[in-house]
């Protein structure tokens, strides 16, 4: 709870910034003191209550009140909602919180600073006697001046709100309420590597609503707060619009939301096309799609920027390399690892018929790009110099993975590109972390969502199978537990019997876990009457990986193997088509990757019709239980049949 809610301005324009705030707080009758800052160079609006207030209503009261000034009166950076005091809802374990000295200290005051002052920020004469007469701000009328300074909006005002949602993909439109004020007729739009607005005639209203189609909050922040952590360094709102002195710059993906909001304004666009349509190449396509992956082709040929959803065995390589030779347009295929390019590389040349020159690659030590049909690892590409020429060559971008994509230095990359096409592939178009509107934002909106493949196989089951894991304190932090499951030998003796048992009914077997450390003491509980078993991490070198692959691919169609691997290299882009049997030696709770590391399962292969799930729920322990839950969910919502847990919390 607090007694006040202080909001801080500073930069160049703090006092217009602080002034057209006051300035909502009138017209809204809600009790508002303006003093200059320390430095002198800044101001704080303060709020003060007669009782205290819990601190989410006095921090929804702030962001409603930013909301109602940048739709009305003036355009304030968005970085002006994490500039409260307090500033998160709740308390930090073991903490005071975020502090602010509170006005009228001597020795700041004798240099004309710390004092309140009026609107033309002239310090009132008699500073005591104006604290005296500041008027409280009653907690009854606290919920009512949020209704009215956010006009039954969300406070935020934000084009993507919620970190929760079923479909994340499908964003709100545009606040459908006419934008107050005098409209242009028309405004100007480049189309490059971003949209680009001209500034010349936006209202500070216009140029708000526009700001925020490529706003989104920041789900980290929200996290943090409930776990009474720190958020000093997480911002409430993650903004990807730009500004510049003569224009106001959008994402590519944003174009559909900001055309649906001139529209329904009735304000025209003239739009100029700097973006670049790339070179004719001769190609052919020579495989042959499924119903499911033709309707996905057609779908994403219909629109020039978008996202492909498919399920892991989809063949979102092969409808992407149908797509190249139906554009027949230079392509760039940007992924985030070495083993995927090689991948690509593999596919391509056998479902296109193209030079052998015509396709390039750079990563996995090699830097040989054609600008014809080039496929780089992002990595590589984001350390060039060269990456803005490089990059506006090609007239079609193709992100694999493209979850990927909100990481700083593989958005760096696919902001720049000014390609006419832009297509990205994932099988999981949501993240942990909350940063799926960037996805998105850089690629476009999700234009087809496939069902499972026809080619996967019929039959699929988890069977579910109960450890108690002794060691384990409801005082130890979910790291801790983790160490105690590694280590735990009879939680291990038990995977490993699991593992000798399907390896002797022929079954091709991948192991994952997150440690390293786990996967060692797996190999030494399995013995030596496995005579295919491989191990591998990120820790072992290029060269031996490969060669491991290469083994993998030796083996007869027939031959039983065991794969022991971490789940961050194999879990996701690894193929190897004969696998059937996983074996999630350490628990996980995200969908997202629950659905990559058993999509290493689902490839088409011959004479395979059941793949199988060993899961190990260690149920003495509340956290794991809950994680237990959220998998079952994942495993149903994925078409797996489970067999019979015969317990109460199952």
């Amino acid at each position: 709870s607090c007694y006040f809610l202080a909001i801080d301005f500073d930069g160049a324009d703090w006092k217009d910034d602080a002034r057209s705030f006051a300035q909502s707080c009138i017209e809204l009758n809600i009790p508002v003191s303006i003093e200059i800052s320390r430095s002198g160079n800044g101001a704080h609006a303060w709020i003060y209550f007669a009782d205290s207030v819990p601190a989410r209503l006095a921090r929804q009261l702030g962001s409603a009140l930013l909301s109602f000034t940048c739709d009305r009166n003036r355009m304030l950076s968005l970085s002006s909602y994490d500039r409260f005091f307090p500033n998160q809802d709740t308390l930090p374990k073991g903490g005071f919180g975020n502090l602010i000295a509170l006005p009228l200290q001597k020795k700041s005051r004798d240099k004309g600073c710390r004092v309140f002052v009026d609107e033309e920020f002239v310090p009132y004469p008699d500073q005591w006697n104006y604290l005296a007469s500041i008027r409280y701000m009653q907690e009854s009328d606290l919920k009512n001046a949020i209704m009215s300074a956010s006009r039954n909006r969300h406070p935020l005002d934000l084009q993507y709100l919620s970190d929760d949602e079923k479909k994340p993909w499908e964003s709100p439109l545009p606040d459908s309420k006419q934008i107050p004020g005098v409209l242009p007729k028309s405004i100007n739009l480049v189309l490059a590597n971003q949209i680009f607005i001209d500034k010349s005639g936006l209202s500070p209203t216009l140029t708000n609503r526009i700001i925020r189609l490529a706003a989104f909050q920041n789900p980290e922040f929200y996290k943090a707060q409930a776990m009474r952590l720190p958020v000093w360094n997480k911002p409430r709102i993650i903004a990807c619009a730009e500004n510049y002195p003569e224009y106001i710059s959008l994402p590519r993906g944003c174009f559909d939301s900001l055309r649906e909001m001139l529209q329904k304004n009735r304000i025209g666009a003239e739009i100029k096309d700097e973006r670049t349509s790339g070179n004719q190449i001769a190609i052919k396509f020579l495989g042959r799609l499924h119903k499911e992956q033709k309707m996905a082709m057609s779908e994403m040929l219909r629109n020039e920027i978008g996202v492909l959803c498919a399920p892991t065995a989809f063949g979102k390589t092969i409808t992407a390399a149908a797509i190249i030779a139906r554009r027949k347009v230079n392509t760039l295929i940007l992924v985030h690892r070495s083993q995927l390019l090689r991948q690509w590389q593999e596919r391509l040349n056998n479902f296109l018929k193209i030079k052998q020159d015509d396709l390039g690659v750079m990563g996995g030590g090699k830097a040989k790009l054609t600008g014809k049909i080039d496929i780089a690892v992002m990595q590589s590409l984001s350390r060039r110099n060269d990456l803005f020429e490089l990059i506006n060559k090609y007239g079609q971008i193709i992100v694999d993975e493209c979850h990927h994509i909100s990481a700083f230095s593989f958005e760096k990359i696919v902001k720049q590109a000014k390609a006419k096409y832009v297509i990205g592939l994932t099988a999981t178009p949501i993240r942990r972390d909350g940063h799926h509107p960037i996805i998105y934002m850089q690629c476009g909106p999700i234009r087809h969502i496939a069902g499972k493949s026809e080619k996967i196989p019929l039959q699929l089951e988890v069977c579910p199978l109960k450890i108690h894991s002794s060691g384990l304190s409801p005082d130890m932090d979910i790291q801790e537990v983790f160490h105690e499951l590694i280590h735990n030998q009879n939680r291990n003796r038990r995977i490993a019997q699991d593992i000798l048992t399907s390896y002797r009914n022929g079954r091709k077997i991948i192991v994952l876990t997150g440690r390293i450390a786990h996967l060692g003491l797996l190999r030494k509980f399995l013995g030596d009457e496995i005579e295919n078993c491989f191990i591998l991490h990120g820790r072992i070198s290029r060269k031996y990986s490969r060669q491991i692959f290469e083994k993998l691919d030796e083996l007869s169609n027939s031959a039983p193997r065991v794969i022991l691997a971490t789940g961050s290299l194999i879990g996701e882009g690894f193929d190897h088509p004969p696998l059937d049997t996983l074996v999630l030696a350490m628990p996980v709770s995200w969908k997202g990757t629950l659905q990559q590391y058993a999509g290493r399962l689902h490839r088409n292969y011959r004479n395979k019709k059941v793949v199988r799930i060993y899961d190990y729920i260690d149920y003495n322990e509340p956290r794991l239980i809950r994680m237990w839950n959220k998998r079952k969910r994942g495993y149903r919502a994925m078409g797996y049949q489970l067999q019979s847990v015969d317990d109460e919390f199952f």
